[in-house]
């Protein structure tokens, strides 16, 4: 029975919460909350023997069914796949259980189970999906999936943000479905594995790459195109808030490294890998510049995140030079990747956490808030630390690889940018951290009053992710040595 679990691993991570969706759906609220947080408990294991699979034996293929490629449907674990599982089911877990506070047994938020359990599937399979037609099915069950959540609280502000998102996922699947046929007319496969052997520089792939990039990076809102990410992650749920930011966004930008690294060699394409640099480095600017001027808590932290998503572009020039910068940019893009899930994710649900309580989150009215909700202010004062990128916390570790790969490459213009990006992050946490130690408001309206502590679920479940992220930085030598498990070749310098 132990040697069928340990085989059937990679199908059964993502079965526990595609079986548990439907469940919630029909059984509703009063079992769906229980379902969920089962789902959740039973992931963790799975994941982890998963994790401990791939660094002992190497990158698996699962073929689903016994059929595999190129008529079936193949599952392909490496070290960075078996990462991202990793992550979203940590970051699931403490989502969920914070998720039981928030909701609580209210049902008009009944939907929100089911939803949550769909997108928690299909990002896991998106993750594990080896070939780019299943990514592209994933993708839309994923973006699907988000949009309904967005707009769950059923406000016109939130519909709104929801519509808009809605609009720039259709966009950006179109984009990149057309890709996907324009490679299978010209190559004759969809498998990643195949494509990697038989693509070639010519119009057809340049132009189905041109394409998939476009809409992929809107997917992933990359600046300019992060137009629909504010007003959606501000204006959800905070709990959906959380997984959009660590989980979703990560979802397109993983696609886009399977392609440009792994598929598609960035200097058969130049030019490619610099752009996406250029973009990511003014993102980081931009972003933060955003952040500073923001007045609400939540519309803070979703500028943050159009910043952070730039840092995991700076792997792409980083990496095309190959050599040891490549596999420290590798490394650090990833391990961002992952510090940035936990930390962000702490964020939102600290800002949830203050708006649930207090029914704003106004900057101006939360001063003093280390003293009438201090574990919500700890909890946004550590996830901080990993924004700004300060030891001992896994943005540290992130960065660090990111500085070091940049002088070892001959590129010292991204160590400048990384610098400048930590101080701007210091900048915009600082503007809401101080006021938490600050004194309270003297004239306080009706929205200012505290009703209470809350729900012990909600406050420790964002405490823990915050802490999370800095045991990332002093215990983070085995994800980082599951990173390289199987690493494309333009990483580890090897030729498959």
């Amino acid at each position: 029975m132990t040697e069928w679990i340990m085989r059937q691993l990679p199908a059964l991570v993502i079965l526990v919460p595609f079986t548990a969706a439907p469940l919630a759906y029909l059984l509703g609220t009063k079992f769906g909350r229980p379902i969920a947080l089962v789902s959740a408990l039973l992931s963790q294991p799975l994941a982890v023997l998963l994790a401990m699979r791939v660094s002992r034996e190497g990158a698996l293929r699962y073929e689903v069914g016994g059929w595999g490629g190129p008529l079936g449907i193949d599952l392909v674990v490496d070290g960075v796949a078996a990462v991202m599982v990793l992550v979203t089911t940590v970051v699931g877990l403490f989502v969920t259980v914070y998720a039981l506070g928030y909701f609580g047994d209210r049902e008009r938020y009944r939907f929100f189970w089911p939803l949550w359990l769909f997108l928690w599937g299909s990002l896991l399979a998106l993750f594990l999906s080896g070939d780019i037609f299943n990514l592209y099915v994933c993708l839309e069950l994923v973006s699907m999936s988000a949009v309904a959540l967005v707009g769950l609280t059923l406000r016109r502000e939130a519909l709104v943000a929801a519509m808009r998102y809605m609009l720039a996922a259709i966009l950006g699947s179109l984009f990149y479905l057309l890709g996907v046929a324009l490679i299978y007319g010209a190559f004759g496969s969809v498998d990643m594995q195949t494509l990697r052997e038989v693509i070639r520089v010519d119009t057809t792939g340049q132009a189905a790459l041109a394409l998939m990039t476009v809409g992929l990076v809107l997917k992933t809102a990359l600046f300019p195109l992060h137009f629909w990410l504010p007003p959606a992650h501000s204006n959800a749920p905070s709990p959906v808030s959380a997984v959009l930011s660590a989980l979703v966004i990560k979802g397109s930008f993983y696609i886009l490294v399977r392609l440009w690294v792994d598929v598609a060699q960035p200097a058969a394409f130049p030019g490619v890998s610099t752009v996406l640099g250029v973009l990511g480095a003014t993102a980081i600017v931009w972003g933060s510049i955003q952040a500073l001027r923001q007045e609400r808590l939540k519309m803070l932290v979703a500028y943050s995140t159009v910043a952070q998503i730039g840092y995991l572009f700076l792997m792409f020039p980083l990496v095309t030079g190959g050599g040891p910068a490549a596999a420290d940019a590798w490394m650090g893009g990833v391990f961002h990747a992952a510090s940035h899930a936990l930390a962000k994710s702490a964020m939102f649900l600290a800002a949830g956490t203050v708006l649930a309580r207090f029914g704003h989150d106004r900057i101006e009215g939360l001063g003093g808030l280390s003293r009438r909700a201090p574990a919500t202010a700890m909890t946004f004062g550590l996830a901080g630390v990993t924004m700004m990128g300060l030891p001992p916390s896994g943005g540290f570790v992130a960065k660090w690889q990111m500085i070091r790969a940049s002088i070892e490459s001959g590129q010292w213009w991204w160590a400048v940018v990384v610098v400048a990006g930590g101080l701007l992050a210091a900048a915009y946490v600082f503007k809401v951290v101080g006021p938490f130690f600050g004194r309270e408001p003297e004239a306080l309206d009706e929205a200012d009053l505290d009703p209470g502590p809350s729900p012990w679920t909600m406050e420790g479940a964002a405490l823990a992710l915050a802490l999370g992220s800095l045991v990332l930085g002093v215990l983070g030598q085995p994800l980082l040595d599951l990173i390289m498990v199987s690493a494309p070749a333009l990483v580890t310098g090897v030729t498959p």
